[in-house]
Order: structure tokens, then C-alpha cells, then sequence
């Protein structure tokens, strides 16, 4: 009896064993799929020239500078803090939204996801690689961006400016906002067309940016209905204000470390959410 129970727990030690070392192997090729899928994408975008537009930008705000330093009244800096962030903003959701909706149109018009999702791939994995793909470009763009303020501040001061300081939570958290944007545009790009998945994505950027405006005016609807309509847009849509430091930072007035924290946690749960929507959405899509 000894001797069969330790049979028995050898059997069963080697089958857990051999268990992890399967799902270690299977996480690892995985990982490996989507990074593969990622970096595709990011060449695709670069390809595209998507990021040609950064050269443009810090020619263009470096000029700037130049001018608004003899015409602003000693403002030049806040100016070109206010003017360079909004920029990096609105360039990089533009990318957001229109290389976004486009990453699984593309590949369907191209009838490339099909030699794709005939090998071992899974289509969770092929959604979530061309995100962390175009989640590179974005991050690209806003450092280089974050660069041109930053040596447009440099300029004018002629030295080191503690502007500078605060410039770069408030690229990251532009960055974060961006990477929201597009789990957006890939929501709405995974059933419908690029058209109305772009005017659907730019309705949520401009809504999203007015969402405190949203829960007053739940608040202040006498309908109950009508209540529950602006107060579940609310809760619903992404809350981009807790983003919106731009006009503080040219203040000189960087963000707090918890309400970067805090934007960080609330990007991860929504973005997530997201991505799993996307998930269940393009794996009962029929591609045929």
C-alpha cells in the first residue's frame, strides 16, 4: 500500500509538473505572437508615415517660439507650453483615431487577417497586438513631441527653464488619454466601418473632455429619465478631464503624484475592459 501511494504521488508531482511547464511554454509563445503582431504594426504605422508629422511639429513650434518671444509681453512660455501640449494632444488624436479604426479594416480589406488567424493565433491575441502596436507609435510621437517643447523652452530662456519640470507628467498623462482614445477606436472599428467608427471615437475625445459638465446636468434634469441617460453617459463614456492638466502646467503647477496614480489605475480598469469587450465582439464577428 506504502509503495502504491508513493506511486501514486510521483504520478501526480509529475503531471502538475508537467502542467506548468506547458503553460509556462504556451504564456511564453503567446507573448511571443502578440509582440510579433505589435511590432508590425508599429513599422505598418511608420510605414504610413504617421510620425513624419513629429519633424513638421518641432520645426514648426520651434519657429514659434522665435516670434512669440518678441510679441507675447514676457507670456512666451506659458504660450508655448499651452500651444505645445494642446498640439501634442491633437496630433496624437488624430493617429488614435484614424490609424486606430483602420488596424482591423486594413487587414480585412487586404485579406491578410485571414493567412494570419490560420496559424496559431487567436483573434484576443491579433486585437491586443495591434494595440500594444499603435500604443508604441503614440508613445513615440508624445516623447519626440514632449522633446520639441521642451527644447522650445530651452530657447527662449536661453538655459534650462523648470517649466520643463512639468511638461512631462503632463506628456505622460496626454499619453495615457491617447491610449485610452484608441482601445475606442478599436471598440467601435471591430463592427462597424472606418467612417462611423471614426465619428463615433471623435464624438466620445470631445464628450469625454466635458464629463464633469455631464454628471451636472444629470443632476440637474427635473426628468428621471433624462437623469439616468446623462448620469449613465457619465459613468460610461471615459472621464478625459482627469487628463486635462495643460492649462495648469503652463501655470507652472505640475500634477500630483496621486492624481497621476490615480489616472494611471483608472486607464488600466477601462482600457482592460475595453479590450475584453473588443475580444467577445470580433470573436463573434463573421469574417467570411
Amino acid at each position: 500500500m506504502r509503495g502504491r501511494s508513493k506511486n501514486s504521488a510521483r504520478f501526480l508531482l509529475k503531471i502538475s509538473a508537467d502542467t506548468k511547464s506547458t503553460t509556462r511554454v504556451y504564456s511564453r509563445r503567446m507573448f511571443g505572437r502578440i509582440l510579433t503582431i505589435a511590432g508590425n504594426a508599429f513599422r505598418e504605422a511608420v510605414r504610413d508615415r504617421v510620425l513624419y508629422n513629429l519633424v513638421l511639429f518641432v520645426l514648426l513650434l520651434t519657429g514659434v517660439a522665435v516670434f512669440i518671444g518678441e510679441l507675447s509681453g514676457g507670456q512666451e512660455r506659458k504660450i508655448i507650453v499651452d500651444l505645445g501640449l494642446s498640439a501634442t494632444l491633437l496630433f496624437g488624436a488624430f493617429i488614435a483615431i484614424f490609424v486606430g479604426v483602420g488596424l482591423v479594416y486594413k487587414e480585412i480589406e487586404r485579406r491578410t487577417l485571414y493567412a494570419i488567424l490560420s496559424k496559431p493565433v487567436g483573434r484576443g491575441e491579433f486585437l491586443l497586438g495591434k494595440y500594444l502596436g499603435l500604443s508604441l507609435t503614440l508613445l513615440v510621437n508624445v516623447t519626440v513631441m514632449g522633446v520639441g517643447v521642451s527644447l522650445a523652452l530651452v530657447y527662449v530662456q536661453r538655459g534650462w527653464d523648470p517649466l520643463i519640470r512639468g511638461v512631462w507628467p503632463a506628456v505622460f498623462l496626454i499619453f495615457i488619454e491617447l491610449m485610452i482614445l484608441t482601445a475606442v477606436a478599436l471598440l467601435f472599428s471591430s463592427f462597424s466601418s472606418p467612417a462611423l467608427s471614426a465619428l463615433l471615437t471623435f464624438s466620445v475625445f470631445i464628450i469625454g473632455h466635458f464629463s464633469t459638465d455631464l454628471k451636472g446636468l444629470a443632476n440637474s434634469m427635473g426628468s428621471a429619465p433624462a437623469r439616468w441617460f446623462f448620469a449613465g453617459l457619465y459613468y460610461l463614456l471615459p472621464n478625459f478631464s482627469n487628463y486635462s492638466v495643460i492649462t495648469s502646467t503652463a501655470h507652472g503647477i505640475s500634477p500630483a503624484g496621486r492624481s497621476i496614480f490615480a489616472a494611471v489605475a483608472y486607464a488600466i480598469v477601462y482600457v482592460a475592459a475595453l479590450l475584453a469587450a473588443t475580444t467577445l465582439i470580433f470573436s463573434r464577428r463573421n469574417l467570411k
